[in-house]
């Protein structure tokens, strides 16, 4: 019998909705990484993840006619496909990538935005991520934007009309985990978008956490692509999200300073 949060309540879970379009699976992906396209298949199908990122600076989805498509792996009525910005630290530049996949996919509108500081540390650079953000709305984009995770800015990047806004739970690729739940709480806490988890997951645990704070969702890479078994991992990642997102529905207990007896004292015969 089932015992998933919807099952026991369905008015306690709701689907992930994300520019007017709902998912089932709180689990972002992206596709680099891996040894070869077979690996991504079979991890992307593991995860259960129903959106999959892109870096259209890094991946052939058609612009080089000749060479393996990823696209060929993801099909188009199986998953919502998200270009993302990755690789560029000017305005200039993340702008013209969007509007790049928005030509190579039709029209496509959802997309990721990340403008980088630097290359040693891969921090957003927070003035140009909110220039472009106001610049790819108004252009009618989606916009899922990668951000640090101080509260103000996120807020900032909401109110200009992102879709979502993306805090780093740490550096990209390092797999640190949840350095600063508090911000993250406090981010969650005053959103009216969906707040996503990016950059910084390393292992299950971290993605149980990420949820158990009220998260929305998470994005990762590295963490399942760089596992030993990343097919495995990704299964793993499934299940610590769905862990983390009912034990947050359920509400933990309070914490205590002091042992509280599981069994009631009251009534005893001696």
């Amino acid at each position: 019998m089932a015992t998933t949060a919807e099952a026991l309540d369905p008015s306690l879970n709701t689907p992930l909705t994300i520019a007017g379009k709902s998912y089932q699976s709180r689990l972002l992906v992206g596709t680099g990484k891996y040894k070869n396209n077979e690996e991504t298949r079979r991890a992307i199908e593991a995860s259960g993840a129903e959106i999959i990122t892109i870096a259209i600076r890094r991946t052939n989805i058609g612009q080089n006619p000749g060479e393996p498509n990823l696209l060929d792996i993801l099909p188009a009525d199986q998953y919502t496909l998200l270009p993302n910005t990755a690789g560029c630290y000017t305005v200039e530049d993340a702008v013209r990538t969007c509007r790049l996949a928005r030509e190579l996919l039709d029209g496509h509108k959802l997309v990721k935005l990340e403008v980088l500081g630097d290359e040693k540390t891969l921090f957003p650079d927070v003035t140009a991520t909110l220039e472009a953000a106001e610049i790819l709305v108004k252009d009618d984009f989606d916009v899922m934007v990668y951000t640090n995770d101080d509260p103000l800015i996120a807020k900032r990047l909401e109110d200009l009309g992102c879709a979502a806004v993306m805090p780093l739970a740490a550096p990209i690729g390092s797999g640190l985990g949840i350095r600063n739940p508090y911000n993250i709480l406090t981010i969650v806490e005053n959103a009216s978008v969906p707040i996503i988890v990016d950059a910084g997951v390393g292992t299950a645990s971290d993605s149980a956490i990420a949820m158990e704070l009220g998260c929305d969702g998470i994005l990762m890479n590295t963490a399942i692509a760089a596992a030993k078994h990343p097919v495995l991992m990704a299964s793993a990642m499934k299940k610590a999200i769905e862990a983390g997102r009912e034990a947050f529905l359920a509400g933990r207990m309070p914490r205590k300073r002091f042992a509280s007896a599981s069994s009631p004292i009251e009534g005893l015969f001696f």
